[in-house]
């Protein structure tokens, strides 16, 4: 390819293999594009598709597969425990290869203004595509999620960048635009107290938690919450169930691995999990992972190999990234995918 640009579409359907093959092949079949993997998950109840194409293929197949999720997937029936604003949830553009940030945000705009006519939903533009401060966050566009969008959709604070400001309660609203290489990455404990995992999250995330008083209050200073900091930059993280192996996660977002990569997180959250009394039980990767944050994450647990294959094998075991389900690297480096 003449250039490498990357999307990562989220969908709101993580059960139903009909719609989720309907998904799959509609880039399969976009000239210029490859899909690189799938990857459902029932309590998400959300499947991450990850394929890569030139600036022309990324945007066709990212069009093509929404449109069939539009057709598929009805949020009215929604369930799950991952936050969304919509069926055709978040769609990021990065590039990789031989593309440039501006690339990417062109092409996200070009996806927004395409799919909000063609399926009748609000677009909202976030982290470099964004139109404006309060809109780069993920979370503070998703805030309220689908239950609340009909609200949020009322304020001019929160029209949408693209389409009309009405709610379409089949699909919702749609997140797109240009962002670094995210790892989302969940860890493991090994308790069914959702509770333990939320605290742990906040403590590692960059936004921190709420500050409370001896009585549990939170406090407030000229009406806004105050926040004790959390551990990382560039981490965002939540806790939540996962019923099928009845544990939870502290489910992870590293918004740029080399400012706080996995290894970093993992063995903070090993540390808080303890003063709980509560094991960590390795961790996984959902979607693809960049070569170089697996190595770094070896390196950190056997300083002195410079093997790749082993570096690689050492992260594997020491993150426990095999623990829920089989981590191969030939499937989950993006590097070995894309052939590069």
């Amino acid at each position: 390819m003449k250039e490498i640009i990357e999307c990562v579409p989220n969908f709101s359907e993580g059960k139903n293999e009909e719609t989720i093959n309907s998904i799959s092949d509609a880039i399969k079949n976009t000239p210029e594009c490859k899909l690189l993997n799938v990857e459902p998950d029932r309590d998400y109840n959300r499947v991450v598709v990850t394929f890569v194409g030139t600036k022309k293929g990324v945007l066709e197949g990212a069009i093509n597969a929404s449109i069939v999720a539009g057709e598929k997937i009805d949020m009215t029936q929604h369930k799950g425990e991952h936050p969304r604003i919509g069926a055709i949830d978040v769609v990021p553009f990065i590039p990789i290869k031989n593309a440039s940030i501006e690339d990417c945000v062109e092409i996200s705009k070009e996806y927004g203004k395409i799919i909000s006519e063609k399926l009748n939903i609000p677009i909202y533009l976030y982290e470099y595509s964004a139109s404006k401060p309060e809109r780069k966050n993920l979370s503070d566009i998703r805030k309220g999620e689908y239950e609340g969008l009909t609200e949020k959709l009322k304020d001019p604070e929160w029209y949408p960048d693209f389409g009309k400001p009405e709610f379409n309660p089949k699909l919702g609203a749609t997140v797109t635009g240009c962002r670094f290489f995210l790892i989302a990455y969940n860890v493991n404990l090994k308790t069914k107290d959702a509770k333990i995992a939320d605290e742990i999250s906040g403590t590692i995330r960059e936004s921190g938690k709420p500050l409370r008083d001896e009585k549990g209050t939170i406090v407030k200073k000229d009406g806004k919450t105050v926040r004790i900091p959390g551990k990382f930059k560039a981490v965002k993280a939540m806790g939540v169930s996962l019923e099928k192996f009845g544990i939870t996660q502290v489910s992870i977002n590293l918004i740029n691995y080399k400012i706080t990569n996995m290894h970093q997180v993992f063995e903070a959250i090993k540390e808080e999990a303890n003063k709980y009394g509560v094991e960590v039980w390795g961790s996984e990767i959902v979607g693809l992972v960049p070569l170089e944050a697996i190595l770094d994450a070896g390196k950190f647990y056997n300083p002195n190999s410079t093997n790749e294959v082993e570096l690689i094998q050492t992260a594997i075991e020491k993150l426990g990234l095999s623990n829920l389900a089989t981590f191969n690297p030939k499937e989950k480096i993006i590097e070995y995918l894309i052939g590069e």
